[in-house]
């Protein structure tokens, strides 16, 4: 996968057109490119989706210096899609699932969203831990999503395997909805982790806010896998 085969919204005003019904939003960033490097699954699960946000500074400007098709205006993160989706749906009310996590985590995001988006029904799910699940376990969550029959659908298992979770059951998903991939936004809204203030955001130090706040963590990410995109994309630009 390079940087050019990446069709990404390039700013919030094209969210807007999004049409209504099953729609499929994944986010991709430079840990994300990295990991779809050696990862064909998850680069197909990527690049299937119906929209790919562009989740990181890096993948802002790799792209403008390829001079990409769909190079981004801005960086659109995860959270700005949770936003942006959950005001929507408190205007015309409804349910939204998440789905992953841990129980007490999805117990604090219940308490918030009770106060902040009154109009919108929460149900969760909290998967077993577990590199992978078994058919059972599938099919729990499944049924799970089924019996919600929500208007919204969340998605919080870290990648890469949140985004391969829902290109491996979307067909089996029956839903009539927008779904996003958007990991670490749980922990976000439930306040059990903090973003960065929005002047580290704006200066596109987001990845050194939570450097510093989970180095343990964070370190290979953002010290390892920085370097290897930025020779990735050198490379798309030298050599095509």
């Amino acid at each position: 996968m390079k940087i050019k085969d990446l069709t990404l919204v390039r700013n919030r005003a094209e969210m807007l057109a999004w049409p209504e019904g099953k729609f499929l939003v994944d986010t991709v960033n430079a840990h994300s490119f990295v990991l779809a490097q050696r990862n064909d699954h998850f680069a197909d699960a990527l690049l299937d989706a119906d929209a790919l946000l562009p989740d990181g500074i890096s993948i802002v400007k790799a792209s403008r210096w390829l001079k990409t098709e769909s190079a981004p205006d801005e960086k659109i993160a995860g959270a700005d899609l949770f936003a942006f989706e959950m005001d929507r749906l408190e205007k015309r009310g409804g349910t939204c699932f998440f789905l992953g996590s841990r129980p007490e985590v999805l117990e604090k995001i219940r308490e918030r969203a009770a106060k902040d988006y009154p109009h919108i029904r929460v149900e969760t799910y909290s998967p077993p831990f577990a590199a992978s699940f078994s058919r059972s376990e599938n099919e729990a969550m499944l049924e799970a999503v089924r019996a919600a029959d929500p208007d919204l659908l969340w998605v919080g298992m870290t990648a890469p395997k949140q985004e391969e979770w829902l290109y491996d059951h979307w067909a089996d998903l029956d839903v009539r909805c927008h779904a996003g991939a958007i990991g670490a936004v749980f922990d976000f809204y439930a306040g059990t982790k903090k973003r960065a203030p929005q002047k580290w955001i704006d200066l596109g130090l987001e990845w050194l806010y939570r450097l510093l706040q989970e180095p343990r963590r964070m370190w290979k990410r953002y010290l390892a896998d920085n370097p290897r995109f930025l020779w990735l994309v050198l490379k798309e630009r030298l050599f095509g």
